[in-house]
């Protein structure tokens, strides 16, 4: 019998508040599936089971909050056989300090809801942001019967007022206010940001490097790949500096990793974090996974993708548990230059400033064209400068040849 943690979602992760279960007792679960949500500063995660197996027990209650690598679940790996169930109810094995330990353990499909939230209608997940759901709670609304608006069918935090408007008139209960409890938030993910970036400038020795691309060829290109198309089909600019990326990690995969306890391990796949600044404030950089093998085509579709979930709050464990490099883009923001700090427990990461016009000077040519100013912080405890001076050589070649960027 295996146990199935919480997951740890970033360095300045330490628990996670459990929501609810998608699954439950006796349901077989497949690697990658998801199986429960938990809520982080980052906001609700989709968190997916990292075994094959079937449900024995679940620990995890709605509302508790479970330090990582705290047991949720207990899992029956292959050729296992379930406690016995009959008359007496299996007792899981001790669990991690710090886990609560709930008086029963009801299947997901009756189990209890966290206070103030309504049982669902069915075993069908119910789709609402972080959010709404506070706010349903605070207000004594059902969610179930909000209408929803929201991508994917979701509810929003306007679906819920909505709702709460035209019920009958009540004391609402008097609980903390969407702005009180958005601002707590707020406070929360830059307290877990700034618990980051310290660590990382406490123990990581960046060093930096920077380089100007001429990016015309990549944007003549482009112009003529977009053109006719609609606009949702239409690939940025931005995709092709992170296609750039990661063909080069392929050259370069120093650079591609995590450093911990005192070793480098180099990631077997390359899953490019994207840098994703929240509207109500704070970032986030979830994984564009297997980045290297995407066409520019699929790789638009699923940055789109991506960039909906994250600002939905709908984002999985994997895309932010299995980042092996970070690439931040501040060009739209007016920014020409960028210096990052590395997300640990990462050993790179890669900026990309504005497009501007600059003179430029080639083959005893002067002239004037569209550059980008590329830069990179990289751990100084596993590459030198002469590694990363070559990763940038190659991002820059295959932005100013585009046609390169078509090659697998």
């Amino acid at each position: 019998m295996s146990d199935f943690t919480m997951p740890s979602l970033g360095a300045d992760m330490e628990d996670g508040t459990f929501v609810e279960w998608l699954v439950a007792p006796g349901d077989t679960v497949k690697r990658g599936q998801v199986v429960c949500v938990v809520e982080t500063q980052k906001g609700a995660v989709e968190v997916e089971i990292w075994t094959d197996g079937v449900v024995d027990a679940l620990i995890a209650e709605p509302g508790h909050k479970i330090p990582v690598g705290g047991v949720m679940a207990k899992i029956l790996v292959k050729g296992e056989a379930p406690a016995a169930r009959e008359g007496v109810a299996a007792k899981p094995a001790p669990e991690k300090p710090g886990v609560p330990e709930p008086e029963a353990r009801p299947s997901a499909r009756t189990a209890a809801p966290a206070k103030g939230v309504q049982p669902l209608r069915s075993a069908t997940r119910l789709r609402i942001t972080p959010a709404a759901r506070r706010r349903a709670e605070a207000l004594g609304v059902d969610p179930t019967k909000a209408s929803a608006t929201g991508g994917d069918g979701a509810i929003t935090l306007a679906d819920v007022e909505r709702a709460a408007a035209v019920r009958p008139t009540q004391q609402a209960p008097s609980k903390p206010t969407v702005k009180d409890d958005a601002e707590a938030r707020r406070s929360a993910m830059r307290d877990a940001i700034a618990a980051a970036m310290s660590l990382s400038n406490r123990e990581i020795p960046h060093y930096y490097l920077g380089t100007a691309i001429d990016v015309a060829p990549a944007l003549a290109w482009l112009e003529a790949h977009n053109s006719g198309l609609p606009t949702a089909g239409r690939v940025l600019f931005a995709v092709l500096q992170l296609r750039a990326v990661a063909l080069a990690l392929r050259e370069v995969p120093a650079l591609n990793g995590w450093y911990e306890n005192g070793v480098f391990r180099s990631a077997e796949a390359c899953h490019i974090g994207v840098a994703i600044a929240l509207r109500g404030g704070g970032l986030v950089a979830p994984a564009l996974r297997d980045a290297d093998r995407l066409p520019i085509d699929a790789m638009m579709t699923a940055l789109a993708d991506l960039l909906r979930r994250t600002r939905a709050g709908q984002l999985r464990s994997s895309e932010l548990s299995e980042t092996s490099i970070t690439v931040t883009n501040l060009g739209d923001l007016g920014v020409e230059t960028v210096q990052g700090v590395i997300y640990p427990p990462q050993v790179a990461l890669v900026g990309f400033g504005r497009i501007t016009e600059k003179p430029w000077a080639e083959n005893g040519r002067l002239f004037a064209t569209r550059c980008v100013h590329a830069s990179l912080a990289a751990d100084h405890r596993v590459t030198d400068g002469a590694i990363g001076a070559r990763f940038l050589a190659r991002v820059a070649d295959l932005l100013s040849r585009p046609e390169t960027l078509w090659q697998d």
